[in-house]
C-alpha cells in the first residue's frame, strides 16, 4: 500500500490491533505498526500520540454520544432514565463492531497500564454524563451518583457481553443489568 491511499488512521488502527493480537501490546512497536499499514512512523504520530491511543481514540466520540443522549432524552425522564438512555446509546455504538471491541478488551485486559488508562477514560465518561445531568437540572451529588452508577452498570453489562460472544445485544444486556440494579434497590 502506498502512502497516498486513503484512511491512514483506519489502516494504522487495523495494523496495530493485528500486531497487538499477534505479538502483544508491549512487544509491538510504532515502526512495526506503520510498516504493516504501509505508512511511515511520522504518519502514525500525525494520527496518534502514542501506541496506546490506538486503543482509546474513539473515547471523545463516545463521550459526546453520552452527553447528547442525556440532552436529547424526554423532559420528564428521571436521572437514572437519562443515564440509562446514555449508556444504552453507547452500548449500541460499541455493538456496531463487536469483533474489534472484544479484541480491544482482550488487549486492554492483558496489560496493567492499559487497564489503568481505561479506568481514567471511564472516569472521564462519568464526568461527562454528570455534567450533562447537571445541565438538565439534576443537582449534586445526585448527578455524580447517577453517572457513576451508570458506569458501574455498564461495566458489568459489558463484561457479561464480552464473556459470551454469541450474545449480540449489548444494549439489551445493559437494560437487563440496570433493571436488576433497580430491583436490588427497591
Amino acid at each position: 500500500m502506498g502512502r497516498w491511499e486513503p484512511d491512514a488512521r483506519g489502516r494504522l488502527a487495523k495494523a496495530a490491533m493485528e500486531l497487538y493480537a499477534e505479538h502483544g501490546f508491549e512487544q509491538t512497536t510504532v515502526a512495526e505498526i506503520a510498516a504493516r499499514a504501509g505508512l511511515t512512523e511520522r504518519t502514525f504520530f500525525r494520527h496518534f500520540a502514542d501506541k496506546r491511543e490506538v486503543l482509546f481514540y474513539g473515547m471523545e466520540r463516545l463521550r459526546d454520544l453520552l452527553a447528547r443522549a442525556v440532552a436529547d432524552a424526554p423532559a420528564a425522564a428521571t436521572a437514572m432514565d437519562l443515564v440509562g438512555a446514555a449508556f444504552e446509546a453507547a452500548a449500541a455504538m460499541l455493538q456496531e463492531n463487536p469483533e474489534r471491541v472484544r479484541l480491544r478488551d482482550a488487549i486492554v485486559s492483558a496489560n496493567a497500564e492499559l487497564r489503568e488508562r481505561e479506568l481514567i477514560k471511564l472516569a472521564a465518561l462519568a464526568s461527562a454524563v454528570a455534567s450533562a445531568l447537571r445541565d438538565r437540572g439534576v443537582p449534586e451529588p445526585g448527578a455524580s451518583l447517577a453517572a457513576e452508577t451508570g458506569v458501574a452498570v455498564f461495566k458489568v453489562a459489558f463484561a457479561r457481553w464480552v464473556s459470551a460472544p454469541g450474545q449480540p445485544d449489548l444494549p439489551g444486556i445493559f437494560r437487563e443489568s440496570l433493571a436488576e440494579l433497580r430491583g436490588v434497590l427497591a
